[in-house]
């Protein structure tokens, strides 16, 4: 029986369509639906448990973006020739449908919910990225899910001055913004990209822009669960609540938690302590036979707590450790700190601490990358790590989690707008902050402790960045809000809105921006933007105690690199046959030889750690590559002799004909005698042959010439 298949579409603003369907793919799923743009096909699905397991009482919500390799005609890599798991572009984009779509589930809603959204079909004229979110909440439109939904989300970019939704690729590497924004009809939720030092204004303007764009999207989305008849969503009870206990417990602890934090301890642990003997005060308060959950008052509790500290920001403009609103926690740094990276730096600001080290390699420590979408290659690699001790937790070293993946992105993309061009380095970079402590904004630390160290090692970067966690608390019953400079952990955690601003003295290179409140006017947007450029320049002023501008030259144990430029016809002669001459470069010089053919000329990149290396290696790639001149002199060896001369090498691979009148003044009958193979001779370039190329030797010219006889003087 053919399904019955409902279809509605949507356009840009520059006219191109997306079009959802529904009811032909994967229709036992909650939900299902595919999305087209061009070529690009999405299927996204959605299941939920029917109910939420016992004892749970958060969203167990895991979303896979999965990019399937036929999509765009490839095969696999590696020995098992099959999709894996999820590479960390995937995990990126899964984050930015997480973070876009959690918000808006129901608080009370605990049931196992996945979305699955898989590229089956990929165009680079339309990104699958920008695609997934929009995907996503259509599966969860046409589903019995409840959502407070739709969401979509789109690409901004900015080509000329002009804004573009979901650019192309080529727009895309054209565009001095890339921005991720996703929203509800009504509000952004969630903003991640990268710019090329933009202003304040000209972000806001973007983030316009794409909420435009989202609104058609979400429309549809109305409309197609209407058609599709799922206006009616699943009924469910996944808490028990007992309103008399939870007034009580508000009467009782939350004078004693708002005193707590009106102590205004700067000390974490300190401050977890005391809040946590409130608790357990009351636990030991009551009888052994009661009846009372202490699940249940452990969850009231965390909205005591929350509530009393926003209070506390909202009534005193107070903070937990004692700051005013746009304070920043004192900050310290340090470069150098390690001998052996080539370069290093400590950043601490309060309870946060991140050591960066910059390692620079050749071009076979480039990071390969095998996506069905993107091949090639990777030169910068910013790795961000986050152990348990950090946060003086007990934690399994299991390797990066999805969190880590996203926090070193975001670092990366920051930094990313400040390296040289790929043309002006040679090198393969890569950074890895360590955590050491953390208590709140460590993404943060890594863009400046990351930025010292590219500093440290010599990395001609245009400027130094900085970033920063910016908070708000509002209260939509009174209109007031506080926003907050460089939010601790526990102020990410009671707050509406955790946005990471990055950026040099001239502007903003990259953001984050994930929001839990309705209704945040660009005004207030605006404005935390103005206050986080204050606190950005603050920090800014504070690393440039310890290093203002990258170092002048590389550590002396770092690796010193050269690139020569040669003619494509003479890549051949610097390989040899089997790679025998350029791994004779490297075995004499202990240097390391990459060896590229571009569109135009070929390139020798040569990578030393001393210079004598770097001399013998540099030395025999010139000499392979070098150019006969005529009238230049040359140590040659003799390669053979023969009745009429003998021939030399002059240069490696080129060999002369030295004839038998040009070895000396005086006339020769023959060769016996005059030159062994192997002798060295020194010999000029005397002519080439402009028909063979041949090339014409003397030796007798160096010679000084004898006197003739009748020049000799009479005795």
């Amino acid at each position: 029986m053919k399904p019955t298949v409902i279809t509605k579409t949507c356009k840009l603003p520059d006219g191109r369509e997306i079009t959802i369907e529904t009811g032909k793919l994967a229709r036992q799923a909650d939900g299902s639906v595919t999305l087209r743009m061009g070529n690009t096909v999405l299927l996204a699905t959605v299941v939920s448990a029917p109910e939420a397991k016992e004892g749970t009482d958060f969203l167990p919500l895991s979303v896979d973006y999965q990019e399937k390799f036929a999509s765009t005609g490839r095969i696999p890599g590696g020995f098992l020739k099959r999709e894996g798991k999820l590479s960390d572009y995937e995990v990126l984009i899964s984050r930015l449908v997480d973070r876009a779509c959690r918000p808006l589930f129901p608080d009370d809603y605990h049931a196992d919910t996945q979305i699955n959204i898989w590229l089956i079909s990929g165009d680079h004229n339309a990104l699958p990225d920008a695609l997934a979110a929009f995907a996503a909440s259509a599966a969860l439109a046409v589903s019995d899910i409840p959502f407070n939904g739709p969401i979509s989300e789109v690409r901004v970019g900015r080509v000329d001055g002009k804004l573009i939704v979901n650019p192309t690729l080529e727009q895309k590497e054209k565009s001095d913004l890339d921005f991720m924004v996703g929203a509800s009809i009504d509000n952004i939720l969630m903003v991640e990209g990268e710019c090329k030092e933009i202003s304040e204004a000209d972000m806001l303007e973007a983030l316009k822009f794409a909420h435009e764009a989202i609104k058609a999207q979400c429309q549809l989305q109305i409309e197609l669960t209407k058609e599709v008849g799922k206006t009616e969503k699943r009924t469910y009870s996944h808490e028990v609540n007992d309103p008399a206990l939870k007034e009580e417990l508000f009467k009782t602890m939350y004078p004693k938690v708002y005193e707590v934090a009106r102590q205004q301890v700067p000390n974490k642990k300190v401050r977890s302590e005391s809040f946590g003997k409130i608790l357990d005060d009351y636990f030991a308060s009551l009888p052994e036979d009661t009846t009372i959950s202490k699940d249940m008052v452990k969850r009231y509790y965390k909205d005591i707590q929350k509530k009393a500290c926003r209070d506390l920001a909202l009534k005193e403009g107070a903070r937990l450790d004692g700051r005013k609103p746009r304070e920043i926690r004192p900050i310290w740094t340090e470069v150098d700190v390690l001998p052996s990276p080539h370069g290093s730096a400590v950043f601490t600001r309060g309870e946060t601490q991140s050591l960066s080290t910059v390692t620079l390699g050749t071009k076979l420590d480039e990071q390969l990358i095998d996506g069905a979408m993107f091949a090639g290659s990777n030169k910068f690699i910013l790795h961000y790590n986050f152990p348990g001790f950090s946060t003086g937790e007990v934690k399994p070293n299991r390797g990066p989690g999805r969190r880590e993946v996203g926090h070193g992105n975001l670092a990366y993309r920051a930094l990313k707008q400040v390296l040289p061009a790929d043309a002006e380095n040679p090198y393969t970079i890569r950074l890895v902050s360590d955590i050491l402590e953390s208590n709140g904004s460590s993404s943060m630390a890594t863009v400046c402790a990351g930025a010292l160290a590219l500093m440290d090692a010599g990395v001609q970067i245009k400027a130094p960045v900085s970033g920063i966690a910016m908070g708000m608390i509002s209260d939509s019953s009174t209109g007031k809000y506080a926003i907050l400079s460089d939010i601790l952990g526990d102020e990410d955690h009671l707050g509406d809105m955790d946005f990471k601003v990055t950026g040099t003295e001239k502007g903003i290179t990259a953001c984050q921006m994930d929001l839990k409140v309705d209704g945040l006017t660009y005004s207030v947007m605006a404005e935390a933007l103005d206050q986080a450029k204050e606190g950005r320049l603050h920090i800014l002023n504070e690393m440039k105690k310890s290093l203002e501008k990258s170092r002048a030259d590389f550590k002396p144990h770092a690796p010193r690199a050269i690139t020569i430029y040669i003619e494509k016809d003479q890549i051949g002669a610097v390989i040899g046959p089997g790679g025998k001459i350029v791994q004779d470069i490297q075995k004499q010089s202990g240097a390391t030889v990459v060896i590229e053919e571009t569109p135009t000329k070929g390139m020798v990149n040569i990578f030393a750690t001393s210079q004598a290396s770097m001399d013998i290696a540099v030395k025999r790639v010139k000499a392979i590559v070098a150019v006969p001149e005529v009238g230049e002199v040359y140590d040659g060896i003799v390669k053979s002799i023969m009745p009429f001369g003998a021939f030399v090498e002059f240069m490696p691979g080129k060999d002369g004909l030295l004839h038998i009148s040009e070895i000396k003044w005086e006339r020769l009958e023959n060769m016996e005698g005059v030159l062994e193979v192997g002798e060295q001779v020194k010999v000029k370039l005397i002519e080439v042959d402009k028909k063979t190329g041949k090339f014409r030797l003397s030796r007798k010219v160096l010679i000084p010439r004898p006197p003739r006889k009748e020049e000799t003087p009479a005795a």
